[in-house]
Formats: structure tokens, sequence, C-alpha cells
């Protein structure tokens, strides 16, 4: 199925600014939302299609490769989008709270006691092969995970919350001042509408607790630094039951001692003589898997390439290779033999040079 423009998909001219961006997200996110289309199937597509637009058009990085390669550059950094409506709710919670007054949807008087749980930062340092081919590695980091004593209630085994007497359940107090009704947090159960009878004495009635957490994570090949893993429920455990936040994984990758990378492609840059580079030759070239043989064709110049089709960088959907292309990098010696020189200026005169004095062509080429 053929993606629509992310601009028209919100309404936008690409000149539209953040302040804009948000704008025209809001109304679609206010017209398409579940909770005002129950059972509409085409309204929470066009929900999860406006969100996944409002994605990449609030980040600037994306935004800056969609404008200039379109849906086909962001799927070669790895962007997928939302696979559901609860991806979106998991990404954009604070947005929702800004638009709507909470997270997530329009139910439940527009508060929630549960919560969901913050996202994790992890950052992985990748050696240049790793990144290439591909890398399962394991890692290790701290997060707020659910008590196991009392399963992220926060009460204690056997007893359970009861209704806040001062707000009566409601989360909130209400003063009035004068015209004005003036509602702020409930003070006994801290805007929650609910307290403990008994707080665990595990976790002190908070429901998670700091814990380490061993995970394995799968890196594609073809990844590159500023590439960002998603491990959907590793973040912070929510509030109250809620559901758990994710870990991003940002990767950053070492820079290659031979190769330089272009995207896919690869660039390598190969020494060779200037004689090699005059009468031409076949070198071995060691690329990133196996060697292979290339022609140097006689009188080649300094900077000539020769390309390798497919000895490149894998695509991250897994489909095709970049190339490798060799520069080669015609050295001069800076010394020479009496019978390498002799040769040198017999070439040179033969050639019509017949400046080879001391200080001519052979002088500032290769010294004394």
């Amino acid at each position: 199925m053929t993606k629509r423009d992310y601009y028209e998909v919100l309404g936008l001219a690409k000149e539209a600014g953040d302040g804009e961006i948000k704008s025209a997200y809001r109304k679609a996110a206010m017209k398409y939302h579940p909770d005002r289309n129950p059972g509409d199937k085409e309204a929470e597509e066009l929900f999860k299609e406006a969100s996944e637009a409002y994605e990449v058009l609030s980040d600037a990085q994306k935004k800056a490769t969609y404008d200039r390669f379109g849906h086909q550059g962001l799927h070669g950094q790895g962007f997928q989008g939302f696979q559901d409506v609860g991806d979106v709710f998991s990404s954009f919670g604070s947005i929702f709270e800004e638009f709507f007054g909470f997270s997530g949807g329009f139910g439940a008087g527009g508060r929630t006691r549960a919560r969901r749980g913050a996202d994790l930062r992890f950052d992985m340092q990748l050696e240049f092969e790793e990144a290439v081919f591909g890398v399962e590695r394991e890692i290790e980091f701290e997060k707020a995970a659910a008590c196991e004593t009392c399963e992220g209630s926060g009460c204690k085994p056997g007893t359970g919350h009861k209704t806040c007497a001062s707000c009566k359940g409601s989360g909130q107090i209400r003063r009035n001042q004068g015209f004005f009704s003036l509602a702020t947090p409930c003070p006994s159960c801290g805007g929650e509408g609910q307290t403990q009878d008994s707080p665990c004495a595990s976790c002190k009635g908070r429901g998670r607790k700091i814990a380490k957490k061993k995970i394995t994570v799968k890196v594609p090949a073809g990844v590159d630094t500023g590439l960002r893993l998603r491990v959907s429920g590793e973040g912070e455990a929510g509030a109250a039951g809620g559901p758990a936040g994710d870990l991003y994984v940002i990767l950053h990758v070492k820079e290659s001692d031979r190769f330089q990378r272009d995207g896919l492609d690869l660039i390598l840059a190969q020494p060779i003589s200037m004689v090699q580079a005059a009468l031409g030759c076949k070198v071995q070239i060691k690329a990133l898997e196996g060697e292979h043989t290339v022609e140097v064709p006689a009188g080649t110049q300094y900077g000539h390439r020769i390309t390798i089709a497919g000895a490149g960088v894998p695509h991250l959907r897994g489909v095709g290779r970049g190339d490798l292309h060799v520069e080669f990098d015609v050295r001069v010696p800076r010394k020479l033999s009496k019978e390498q020189r002799e040769l040198l200026e017999k070439l040179a005169q033969i050639s019509g040079d017949e400046n080879t004095g001391g200080g001519g062509f052979f002088q500032r080429m290769f010294g004394d």
C-alpha cells in the first residue's frame, strides 16, 4: 500500500513551522481519536497515519531525511512507523497530556491512576564490522521495575486501595474563589483518587523498585551511527499497573582504519607505486568479505576509481548491498637509489623532459 505524503496527511505546506505542525496534528488527533470513534477502523487508521506524519515532521532529523529522500529514506534508517494505536499512546503520552490534559485517551473522566512508565536510553558502541554485518549483544542496565512483592500495586499483600476520603475518588480538591472554581490535586492522595490501606514494605508503597536487567539486543546488518533501536516494554515499569515504557538503544559506530563509509558504499584507498600506475598491473584487494583481484590500467592517475559491485554495506531491509570503490593512491618515492635515478633520468630524456638538473623535475619530486 502506497503511503500518502506526510504534509498532505496533516494538510500542511512544506514550509510549515513547528507550531503549525503541532496544531495540525492536534486537530487530526481530536477528530480521529479512537475514543471519539469507537469501533471505526477507518478513523483508527487515519489516527495512526496522522500520528506517524507528526512523529516525522516534528523531528528535525527525520524531517530533513523525508524532505530529501521521501518514505524510502526513512525506511533506510529503520523507521517503521506505528504498528497499532497502543504504539501511538506509548510514544505520545506527554503530548496527549498537553492536548487533552491526560495521557492517551478521553476516557475515565480525563484521569486515570495507571500511568505508562518512562522510556529509557542506552548508548551502544559498535565496531565497524559489527555495524556492517549485524551482531547480537547482551546489555545490562538499571530501571524501575514492578515490585515483585506487591506485583506493582504498592500495597501490602492481602490489602488493597480504598477511595480517598478527602476527594471522594476524584483526585481533585475544588475551591471557589469569587466567580471562579479552582481545582488542585488532592494533597491526601496526590491526585490519585485512592489511598493505600497498608503500603508494601518492600517498595515503600511505590509499586516499583530499581533493579538491574540483562537483555540481548539484535542489531541488524547495515546500521550506522545515530540509528536507534526500540525494545518495546523494556523501559521503566508503569505506575499503579500502567504499561512499561520502551528502551531505546542509540548506536555509535567506530570508524574503520581501512574503509570510509558513504551510505551503503565503501571507499578504500589502495596504494600503488608510480611504476605500477604507469605500466599497469593487477592488485589484490581485501574487501570486507574475501579478496578481489582488480586490474590497474596503464597510465592510472592519482584518485582513479574502480568499483567492485555488491561489496559494500548490506541494506537494512535485507535487500541488496552497496558497492566498494577502490581509489588508487599513487605513491612517489621520496628517496631513489643511484640506479633508479639514472633509469628515471633516461626515461625523462626519452620522453623529452630535459629539465632534469639539480633544481629540476626530479629534484622537486624526490629530493636529494
